[in-house]
């Protein structure tokens, strides 16, 4: 069984969109994308520097609209083969929701360009960041964090978890590790994302929330808030609000996808992050990422496989 997974914010680099705009339709669809939501993705994902596409506001939209892109050049390779699940990590939620057909393209790229913008104005009010835990156990970590008074924002499974907090906060993290853990890591973002301090954005999503028009999800949709699957749009709706005030559960949606029989994953535009978390946490399901458009020969043999593989199962 195929995964189709989407990545969250941080995994985006400059000039990361550059070669998929060669691809026939995609600059048109960019294009068409920008103008609806007044940012012009083309030139961020091409041309852009790293701290340009660092900004929140800028980010999540631009990680949105290439996942978007790659999983429409994906499409001719899974024809009528459908991962059995999809699911993305934080604001890949978004892309997730869109490619099972909850939301369309155009009303996910302006609900993650309200999101970032929310997010971008909740992190100006209080000075809050996030630190990448390296080592160490969750169950020895989590309780350090919380003593600490910061929020595991993100539990990614394979023993990762990233702590958020108020910057004071992750600076007695570094001056006292929870035991095991070899080295804590500030992160380069605006602020302490899946936790209470962004709360305003949630209620500025919940305002957004009410325009759309959302399906139910046609394939598996598997949510950050529990990994549970969720087939309800309007409660996939509804946990893509609150999700930006609440911790990523990854290590949880790795676990549902071993539950429903996962052999395969491909992770969309710009990939490598998740499925190198999968590689640790799901040993023996086979991985794609897609970094640029030379890997869909890749992605289109495994998907064959996966294909061929349930078929002799099925006989």
């Amino acid at each position: 069984m195929l995964v189709l997974v989407a990545p969250g914010q941080g995994a985006q680099t400059p000039g990361f969109l550059t070669p998929w705009l060669d691809l026939p339709g995609a600059a048109d669809r960019l294009g068409a994308w920008s103008d609806a939501i007044g940012l012009d993705l083309a030139h961020y994902g091409t041309q852009a520097d790293a701290d340009a596409i660092r900004d929140t506001a800028v980010a999540q939209p631009l990680l949105v609209a290439a996942g978007l892109l790659a999983a429409e050049a994906l499409g001719d390779a899974l024809g009528a083969n459908k991962p059995g699940a999809v699911a993305g990590h934080s604001v890949g939620e978004i892309t997730a929701a869109a490619y099972a057909g909850v939301l369309d393209d155009a009303a996910a790229l302006r609900l993650v360009r309200t999101r970032g913008l929310a997010m971008a104005d909740a992190a100006a009010i209080t000075e809050t960041g996030m630190a990448a835990l390296l080592g160490g156990d969750p169950e020895v970590t989590i309780p350090h964090l919380e003593k600490l008074g910061l929020t595991p924002a993100n539990v990614n499974g394979a023993g990762q978890v990233v702590a958020a907090g108020t910057a004071e906060q992750i600076a007695a993290l570094v001056e006292d590790k929870p035991e095991g853990v070899r080295r804590v890591v500030p992160l380069k973002v605006a602020g302490a994302f899946h936790t209470h301090h962004m709360a305003p954005a949630v209620a500025t999503l919940e305002e957004a929330a009410k325009a759309l028009g959302p399906a139910d999800p046609k394939l598996t949709y598997v949510s950050n808030r529990d990994g549970q699957a969720v087939t309800s749009g309007s409660d996939v709706v509804s946990r893509l609000v609150g999700q930006v005030a609440n911790p990523v559960r990854w290590d949880l949606c790795m676990e549902t996808f071993k539950e429903l029989g996962a052999t395969a994953m491909i992770e969309l535009c710009p990939g490598g992050t998740l499925t190198g978390l999968a590689k640790r946490a799901m040993p023996g399901v086979r991985t794609v990422a897609l970094k640029t458009p030379d890997d869909l020969d890749a992605a289109s043999a495994l998907i064959a496989d996966t294909a061929s593989a349930a078929d002799a199962a099925d006989a």
